[in-house]
């Protein structure tokens, strides 16, 4: 069984280790956002794509619509 932390530590632990994160900085944000946008547009276009394709060649299979 693990022993307990008594709360002032547990903050004090909190803290220390909330010093060690180095935060991405505006401009390394903005490029993240930016590329997955990107992404995000280049996905949706692509499954468009596909999902118009494929009920294409499912209504030629099927005959549907003529």
């Amino acid at each position: 069984m693990a022993s307990k932390t008594n709360p002032v530590q547990f903050l004090q632990q909190v803290r220390s280790e909330a010093s060690k994160i180095t935060w991405p900085s505006r401009r390394e944000t903005m490029i993240s956002t930016a590329m997955v946008l990107l992404m995000v547009i280049f996905a949706a276009l692509f499954f468009f794509a596909a999902d118009q394709l494929i009920g294409w060649l499912i209504g030629l299979v099927l005959n549907v619509g003529n």
